[in-house]
């Protein structure tokens, strides 16, 4: 498939870009029906949706194919809870072998029983000898009557033939165990349970709530809606977080070595959790060799990144308006190179459980700092892809990348490092304070007005996507007869600079206005992400 491609080919080309289709993974499971389904008009309406939110989880939005297909999912999901088949899976196919096997003797049973009939006076060895005695006395009816002779022949001959199978009792004694195949009965009696079992999965009970149909509807979509094989992937999904110990890996202490690699932070535009994977940290030495460097302690990653991946999915909304899932930002920044297979075999393992396990929880996959050599295998391959891949797959490379994460997530969410305002520790700002974007026309100089009301202290912090501007401020004051104060004065913003994001306050006296200058002398629009408030200062008098 398409889709297998670019994970392969990303995986052969670069350690990072294996690691990037370890998020990539749900797309990998959920497209390949869908370029199966291309002849099917009904199933090219799944697959030519634009963006995942056109994608409904309210069961009465649902076209009727997939509400069909829902409603034949619960009840297979509903009885396989009455026997008792997620908790014994691997029993379940060895009952319906076993009741063939069992009704099988059955009919044996019921020829056997004529035998033991016709036999019954023949168990003894006395009827055995008075089929010996008629033998004699055949000759004299022969004398009598000719003709009938052949009559006590057949008779005789009868015995001889039912005499054959004399053995067959001992045989027959076989079937003893069948009273104790009668007494095994019983159990599969005790089979069916009063109460179904309870199967929690992501933390969602099994039909409980209406959250459940969500959860279904998962696996329904990562398998082109065919029942049978959503509830197999299911029931094995239930298997596997059994044996792999989920909810015991949650309360785990694996440490915080990776908090650095990959991080939940903010959410973008539509409300979809981000999750940011910086694999360019690994060119930390130590990192990598504290992370990679033995079996041991690639098993401690894998399970980390497991844990990780079920907290961040039981902070979601499985309701059926909710946001259940997770915008994935992959920087390629630093990335290690080629040769860093344990890397390579590490990511190739949570791809694989990812694949298997997590089905339709990417709502995109935004790659940053993509080196050209992958955007242009991107490109060659592109064609292949169904609209719906393309929709959720978005490359981009160090010129464009804060412009390109702008573009999906508010620059208030956006890592100062990847060009927005957010910043970690105790700041004047916080998320919920919202930002203003401008464009700086080439060659212009571009101002901004903050207004200043009496008795306040005003707070601002701005910054220029690329800088290479000039940046000053002053506070000019409504009244004529007052003068402008220089607040900044005007400097260079190179585009290496170490500060990013400009923080200024001032305290006025009087009503008036900063304004904030931008300078752009450079043949390229810019961009300005600025926000202001004011802090009413009481012992001030303006």
């Amino acid at each position: 498939m398409a889709e297998e491609g670019l994970n392969t080919a990303a995986v052969e080309t670069t350690a990072v870009a294996a690691a990037a289709a370890e998020v990539a993974v749900a797309e990998k499971v959920e497209e390949t029906p869908a370029v199966v389904c291309d002849g099917s008009p009904e199933k090219e309406k799944v697959s030519e949706s634009a963006s995942f939110k056109e994608e409904s989880n309210v069961a009465g939005e649902l076209p009727d194919v997939e509400k069909k297909a829902l409603d034949e999912l619960r009840v297979m999901v509903q009885e396989a809870l009455i026997k008792h088949e997620f908790s014994s899976p691997v029993t379940s196919p060895e009952n319906t072998v076993s009741e063939p096997e069992k009704q099988s003797p059955e009919p044996e049973k019921k020829v056997s029983e004529p035998e033991k009939e016709t036999h019954e006076p023949e168990k003894v060895s006395e009827p055995v000898k008075e089929v010996t005695e008629p033998k004699k006395e055949v000759p004299e009816p022969e004398k009598e009557a000719p003709e009938p002779v052949t009559e006590p022949v057949k008779e005789a001959a009868e015995p001889e033939k039912v005499s054959e199978p004399v053995t067959e009792p001992e045989k027959v004694s076989e079937p003893v165990t069948e009273p104790v195949k009668e007494a095994a009965e019983p159990e599969k009696v005790c089979e069916p349970v009063t109460e179904p079992e309870e199967v929690t999965i992501w933390g969602i009970p099994l039909l409980a709530d209406e959250r459940s149909d969500v959860v279904l509807l998962k696996f329904l979509r990562a398998r082109d809606f065919k029942v049978k094989e959503a509830f197999t992937m299911l029931k094995n999904v239930v298997v596997w977080r059994k044996q792999f110990g989920i909810e015991s890996l949650l309360q785990e202490d694996l440490g915080t070595e990776q908090e650095k690699v990959v991080y939940m932070h903010g959410v973008d535009k539509e409300g979809h959790p981000v999750c940011y994977n910086a694999y360019g940290e690994y060119q930390n030495k130590e990192l990598y060799n504290e992370t990679f460097s033995t079996e041991e302690k690639r098993t401690k990653f894998l399970r980390w990144r497991i844990q990780f991946l079920e907290k961040s999915i039981r902070k979601l909304d499985f309701s059926p308006n909710g946001v259940c899932t997770i915008v994935q930002v992959i920087d390629f920044k630093n990335s290690p190179g080629p040769f860093k297979w344990e890397l390579r075999q590490a990511t190739n393992q949570a791809l694989q459980l990812f694949q298997d396990n997590y089905p339709e929880f990417v709502a995109k996959q935004v790659f940053i700092n993509v080196p050209f050599l992958y955007l242009a295998f991107y490109k060659l391959i592109n064609p292949f892809f169904t609209q719906r891949t393309k929709s959720k797959f978005v490359f981009a490379g160090p010129s464009k990348t804060a412009e390109t994460l702008c573009k999906y997530i508010a620059p208030e969410f956006v890592p100062v490092q990847y060009g927005g305002l957010s910043r970690e520790g105790d700041q004047e700002f916080a998320s919920s304070d919202s930002v203003t974007e401008q464009i700086i026309k080439p060659s212009t100089k571009h101002t901004v007005e903050i207004l200043a009301p009496e008795s306040c202290t005003l707070v601002w912090e701005a910054r220029v996507v690329g800088n290479e501007v000039t940046y000053g401020a002053e506070f000019v004051p409504v009244a004529a007869d007052s003068y402008t104060v220089i607040v900044q004065k005007s400097r260079k913003l190179a585009a290496t600079t170490n500060e990013p994001v400009i923080s200024g306050q001032f305290k006025c006296d009087e009503p008036g206005k900063v304004v904030l200058s931008f300078d752009n002398q450079t043949s390229k629009k810019k961009k300005v992400l600025y926000r202001s408030k004011t802090k009413v200062t009481e012992s001030i008098k303006c």
